[in-house]
Formats: C-alpha cells, sequence, structure tokens
C-alpha cells in the first residue's frame, strides 16, 4: 500500500513504526502485524509507507488514492550464497522475510509451488487483498481511500492499484490472472478488481516445475481485454538456466501470446550481457 504495501509475509500482532517523515514526527514507515484479510483467521503482516506527511485526505491530495502492493520473492535459497559472496552483500537488505508465505493468497503444495484456481465467492487472492488494505490502513490510522462511503463493496472514485512481484511474489500476481474473469462479475469485488492498473512481474520464479508464468490463451485474453498496462522484467538468472527451462519457455509464450492479443505489454531482458548471478536477480527490483 503506498500508500505503498509491500509484502505479506507471517503472522504476529500489532503495529510498529519504522520511520519518520522530514519536518514532522508521524512516522511514514509502519510494520502492521497480524493484519486480518478477507477471514477473521487469516493474518498477514504488512509494511506500509504512508503517502506525503501522512495527513492528507483522500479528498485533499489526488495521488493519495493510488497503492502500490509489492510482493517480495522467497530468499530461503538465496540468504546463505548471497551471505557467502561479498559482492551480494548490499543486496542483504532485500532479505524481508526468510520464507514469503503467500498460502492466503493461492495454494501451494508442499514443496511451495502454487496450485492455481480460478474465483471463488469464498475467499482467494483478491478478495483478501482487498481486505488487508482496508483492515491495514484502518490499524495505521489513514484516512479510508478504499471503500466507497456507504458501499461495502464499492470502491472510491480515483482508487487506482498497482501489483508488483519480486521473484516467488509473482505467483500472487498469476493467481490474480487467474481471477480476474470471475473477480470482475461478482458485484462484491469487481470494483475493486477493476481499479487495477498496472501489473509488474520482476524476474519470477517459484520451486515447481511449471506455472511460473501464465500462459493459458484465455487467461491472457481476459488480461489483455482488461486494459491492465502489463511489465515484464526479467534477467538471464531466471529465463536463460538451462535447468529450469521451462521458466524461459513460459516467459516467452506468456510475451508473445499477450503481444498477439494486442495487450498493453512491456517487456525488457536486463543485464543481457552479464552473466546470470542472484545480484543481478535482485538488482532488476532497482532498474525496473
Amino acid at each position: 500500500m503506498t500508500t505503498t504495501v509491500p509484502p505479506p509475509s507471517s503472522p504476529a500482532s500489532s503495529s510498529r513504526p519504522v520511520g519518520h517523515s522530514k519536518g514532522t514526527s508521524a512516522p511514514r514507515l509502519h510494520k502492521l502485524l497480524a493484519v486480518p484479510g478477507c477471514k477473521p483467521n487469516m493474518l498477514n503482516d504488512l509494511l506500509l509507507l504512508r503517502p506525503g506527511d501522512g495527513h492528507e485526505s483522500p479528498e485533499d491530495n489526488s495521488s493519495s488514492n493510488k497503492h502500490v502492493v509489492f510482493f517480495h520473492g522467497d530468499i530461503q535459497n538465496f540468504q546463505e550464497e548471497m551471505a557467502s559472496q561479498p559482492e551480494c552483500a548490499p543486496w542483504l537488505a532485500w532479505s524481508l522475510e526468510q520464507f514469503s508465505g503467500y498460502r492466503h493468497f493461492v495454494d501451494s503444495n508442499m514443496f511451495g509451488a502454487p496450485q492455481h484456481a480460478p474465483y471463488s465467492p469464498d475467499g482467494g487472492a483478491l478478495r483478501h487483498l482487498r481486505s488487508l488494505l482496508v483492515h491495514g490502513m484502518e490499524r495505521a490510522g489513514l484516512p479510508n481511500t478504499i471503500r466507497a462511503p456507504g458501499d461495502a463493496s464499492g470502491t472510491r472514485a480515483g482508487f487506482s492499484l498497482t501489483l508488483v512481484g519480486f521473484s516467488k511474489g509473482c505467483v500472487v500476481l498469476n493467481q490474480v490472472v487467474h481471477e480476474l474473469a470471475g473477480a470482475l462479475a461478482d458485484p462484491r469485488v469487481s470494483d475493486f478488481a477493476g481499479s487495477l492498473s498496472d501489473m509488474f512481474w520482476l524476474d519470477g520464479g517459484h520451486p515447481g516445475g511449471s506455472e511460473t508464468w501464465v500462459t493459458d490463451r484465455s487467461l491472457l485474453g481476459q488480461l489483455a481485454t482488461s486494459g491492465i498496462g502489463i511489465h515484464a522484467h526479467v534477467t538471464p538468472y531466471e529465463v536463460r538456466d538451462p535447468t529450469r527451462a521451462w521458466v524461459g519457455r513460459e516467459h516467452a509464450c506468456f510475451v508473445k501470446t499477450l503481444e498477439e492479443l494486442g495487450a498493453r505489454l512491456y517487456d525488457k531482458l536486463h543485464f543481457v550481457d552479464e552473466p546470470p548471478s542472484i545480484e543481478n536477480h535482485f538488482r532488476v527490483i532497482q532498474e525496473f
């Protein structure tokens, strides 16, 4: 919520200020622990960055109704290797958690690979995310910029949402694509789903042997017709790894299909002349 809201992760409790705005005692960055989602027992931690000085109302600042949500990657497999390489030491700052848990957004198998499903009115990524944003901003004492007055399911005029997934965090974006058609048809969440303006895939990857990128043409057709801006930023670390060749093939299919469907697509391979490395995998966060 950025109002930026990076990464849901593991449950705890309470709210903790982390940083302060210049010239004010109000903290801009909050760590919000055990924020409830679409069900009371579905809890996630959030990092929330207040906009500006934190005092604007939705009516005072037209940008206060634009939100960015960042889903970080699972760095469990990277941490030891990064720590052992001096050139990677600066990127340990991206290690927000040992393990990215997105089970409330998308089911996974015992190996942590996602098991995507179509939209369900009883849960799913979009309903859970909407609840996290509403409850998170309430916890941080921010004005309500999501719910329309007197309408529990609607959204305020001008509300827009950008989703950014990095590495394993891209599984949430993929789940949103699987849900999009059903969500847009459900009046309880259609306004929220329709507020998606842009989605950024940053070097997607996960432990499974397939479905790193969405390749189903019907799902991508819904994404293309939605008008959402689609941004794919990749590095050789993921798409040119011969031991995981399916990642590159799926990325190529994702891009080619969306191009054929006339989507609002931007695709870039970063660090093309450099050898694949974890360092460059993390650098894409700064480059995009």
